[in-house]
């Protein structure tokens, strides 16, 4: 079933290493966009906390029922009464491990569906800059689609953009948006981030929406921002630059059905050895 536009918002913030600061910073974000007209606000992956620093991170990181970002995300999204992706947090499992997880949130605050990112950020750049995800987190293994007013949300964090495979299973599950909370580094975002998201819209038809983290961080890192919005045909609806604040666009879910029916390519695939 078709359902009625609305308007969707990503907040883009440069996060500090702590979780305070961070909440004092996107609070008044989420509001302004509610305020603005955003019936769907999505913040980028580790919004509550950049720690580069592996064993401060882990010292950090606190199980789902202890963690204090979450209720405070919770309590916003009831507040401003709009659905809400909290990108990430950083959760501690049974057994010490460290999830990096998205959280959907409904306008009454209620947890919809959670996510653990799958793909783990395992790269050498040049001019050493280098990153060990696995080293820190414990992968997901489960691919999440959950209903939402519009229709359906594959979720997805960051890297896993990379992996085609992911997108296309989601939108064979039904999903209509594919959320992509991210902290690409500026690096590989100047490179790959705008045509990597305009790809993955292209090729499952939906509407893809991307909030980022921007700026320099604690310990030389560097974000690169540009929270996108695209549609299922690939044009970029709204391009978040390289500052801390809001970008958001007008989403018509009807054009997901359109696309498809013109590149019906989800249901042409063919074996092969």
């Amino acid at each position: 079933m078709v359902t009625a536009p609305f308007k969707a918002a990503c907040i883009q913030t440069n996060s500090a290493r702590d979780v305070a600061p961070n909440l004092e910073a996107v609070a008044p974000l989420v509001r302004a966009a509610r305020d603005a007209g955003a019936d769907f606000i999505l913040t980028p992956e580790n919004v509550s906390m950049l720690e580069p620093r592996s064993r401060l991170l882990r010292e950090k990181a606190m199980p789902e029922e202890d963690h204090p970002a979450l209720p405070a995300f919770r309590d916003l999204a009831r507040e401003v009464g709009a659905w809400l992706l909290v990108g990430s947090l950083a959760v501690r499992l049974e057994g010490g491990g460290i999830a990096n997880r998205s959280y959907l949130l409904d306008a009454d605050g209620a947890i919809v569906a959670r996510y653990d990112k799958i793909h783990m950020f395992d790269v050498d750049l040049d001019g050493g800059e280098r990153y060990r995800e696995s080293a820190i987190y414990a992968p997901g293994d489960r691919a999440v689609v959950a209903e939402t007013p519009w229709g359906r949300v594959g979720m997805t964090v960051c890297y896993d953009l990379r992996f085609p495979h992911l997108y296309r299973s989601l939108a064979k599950a039904g999903a209509d948006i594919l959320t992509v909370p991210a902290a690409f580094t500026r690096t590989t975002g100047r490179a790959h981030w705008h045509v990597l998201l305009r790809a993955r819209a292209i090729e499952t038809g939906c509407f893809v929406i991307a909030p980022a983290q921007c700026g320099d961080h604690a310990e030389g890192r560097q974000t690169f921002g540009h929270s996108l919005i695209i549609d299922p045909w690939g044009r970029v609806l709204a391009d978040g630059g390289e500052e801390p604040g809001i970008v958001a666009a007008d989403i018509d879910p009807a054009a997901v059905a359109e696309t498809r029916r013109k590149i019906p390519s989800l249901g042409h695939d063919r074996d092969y050895g």
